[in-house]
Order: structure tokens, then C-alpha cells, then sequence
């Protein structure tokens, strides 16, 4: 991996990792794994909706969490078959941080190493026997365009929209619709206007709902 691709990671005193670059914590300064299962898994209403082959794509892979999460409840659903994951993430975080946050979580540490694999050669899929993940790195607006393939649940997850604004403009909200199998859904954290809009204009029927901890309101929609 290109060293000049990656994220610095600075830590709070409560052991939160942050982003040198973006100035945003990479998760809830509450409990990062139940803001994941709260916004991302429930926002997508995943336990009603796994079947065999189910794709789940990803703007910002962060520290692997929602991968952990997502790839729990899969495992716990007794779905047959593989989940498959793709996500997108522009400066991946070093390995070792990423096993750093992930050890905050005592459900999430016995699939750390395998996100840390993934981090370490993200050109190298990830197969497992619960799980085919991939992890596509570079600008989402150049990435994403390209991918050939669909999504039928999207977390999107990049920080702050007043911080990376890049990946959360017009143009790449008409991409994940693009890239969103018929009837599949999004959820996110943010609730913010332009946001919301842009996911409306690009044909998601949008709802804003409680957010989780100290986030009043997240929002999920499902395509038109």
C-alpha cells in the first residue's frame, strides 16, 4: 500500500481514534459498535432482509467496524453462503490502529485480524467462509463509477459532511443509486439537508429517523 494513501490516527484520552486528516472521530464517542448495529444494521433493516448472496457496499471503511458488525449479524442470522461487502475508503487506516480501535470491543476482537489483513493488501480480497470483502481504494467519485456490479443495502459512512464533503455531493449520491440492486436501501448517520436532497434527487425514497446516543436524527430510504 502507498504509505501516502494512508490516514494518521490520533487518539483521544477516552481511546477514540480520530482522523489527522478529516478531524473527525472514526466513531461514536459513546459505543461504536452499537451506533454501527443502531445506524447501519437496523437502518438497513439487515436481520429481515439477508438472504444468500446479499451485497452490502460501503463509502468509508474506517476501521473496519461496520464490516465486524455487519459480518456478526450475518453469522448470528444463519444465513447459507457468503456475505459479500465492498467498500470504498480513500485513505485506508494502518493496520495496526485499526486492531488498536477494533480491541475497544470485546465482540469485534476475534475478527480484527482478518480486517487488518484486508488493510494490509486491500488488493487482495478477502475470503473467508461466512464472507467475500473487498476493499477499493482511491477517490469514490473516480472508483465508484467504474465498479460493475450492485448493492443491495449501502452504509454510507464517510465523515462529517462539513468536513468531507467529497463524498457526499450530488454527483456520487446519483452513483450509489446507480449502484443500488431494485428495492435495495441506504443508512447513514447524517441527517443533513444537501444530503438528504441529493439521495431524493438521485432516486431514494428518503426518511429521516432517530439517530443513535447523542445524534438526534440519521437517515434511510429505500430506491424508487
Amino acid at each position: 500500500m502507498d504509505k501516502a494513501q494512508t490516514d494518521r490516527t490520533l487518539w483521544r484520552d477516552n481511546g477514540v481514534p480520530v482522523s489527522e486528516r478529516f478531524d473527525d472521530p472514526y466513531y461514536s464517542l459513546d459505543n461504536g459498535l452499537a451506533e454501527t448495529r443502531h445506524v447501519f444494521l437496523d437502518g438497513n433493516d439487515l436481520a429481515a432482509r439477508f438472504r444468500p448472496g446479499f451485497h452490502i457496499a460501503e463509502l468509508g471503511f474506517g476501521t473496519g467496524l461496520n464490516l465486524i458488525a455487519a459480518r456478526l449479524a450475518w453469522m448470528a442470522s444463519g444465513t447459507p453462503g457468503r456475505l459479500r461487502f465492498t467498500s470504498f475508503e480513500a485513505f485506508p487506516m494502518p493496520p495496526k490502529d485499526a486492531l488498536r480501535a477494533l480491541s475497544a470491543f470485546p465482540d469485534a476482537v476475534r475478527l480484527a485480524e482478518d480486517t487488518a489483513e484486508l488493510l494490509a493488501d486491500p488488493r487482495k480480497p478477502l475470503i473467508r467462509d461466512d464472507i467475500e470483502m473487498r476493499l477499493i481504494t482511491g477517490d469514490a467519485r473516480e472508483s465508484l463509477p467504474a465498479w460493475k456490479d450492485q448493492a443491495d443495502a449501502w452504509f454510507l459512512d464517510g465523515f462529517s459532511p462539513a468536513k468531507n464533503p467529497e463524498l457526499w455531493g450530488a454527483d456520487l449520491m446519483a452513483e450509489v443509486a446507480r449502484h443500488t440492486a431494485p428495492g435495495g436501501s441506504f443508512a447513514t448517520y447524517t441527517a443533513a439537508g444537501d444530503v438528504r436532497r441529493a439521495l431524493v434527487a438521485a432516486g431514494f425514497d428518503v426518511t429521516r429517523v432517530p439517530g443513535y446516543g447523542r445524534k438526534r436524527h440519521m437517515s434511510t430510504g429505500r430506491k424508487r
